[in-house]
């Protein structure tokens, strides 16, 4: 099946802490249906120093959120569902709401 979320898509947060933020999708984890959002769903992780960091520390990270909880942003940058149709040859996504290609 092809995938609604790809990286580099601007998504809107729908649930969580961080309903109604939007980011630009960094990293997809298929297996585990979840993805990575720039800066939204930060948390904090101790780490301790390495030779790569000898300082340690407190770090902020991104966790990764359920692809559940996000949506794409359609032109408007609200949140709609992304639906599938051929173009020529192509297989192209579109956002249900304005019908434009993502």
């Amino acid at each position: 099946m092809a995938a609604k979320i790809k990286s580099g898509d601007t998504v809107v947060v729908l649930a969580g802490k961080d309903k109604g933020r939007t980011g630009k999708v960094t990293k997809v984890l298929p297996t585990d249906n979840r993805v990575l959002v720039q800066g939204v769903n930060m948390v904090q992780r101790h780490t301790r120093p390495t030779q790569a960091d000898p300082q340690g520390g407190i770090k902020n990270k991104e966790a990764s959120l359920h692809l559940s909880n996000v949506a794409i942003a359609d032109a408007n940058g609200k949140a709609t569902r992304v639906g599938f149709r051929v173009e020529g040859d192509k297989k192209v996504r579109f956002a249900k709401t304005t019908g434009d290609v993502i």
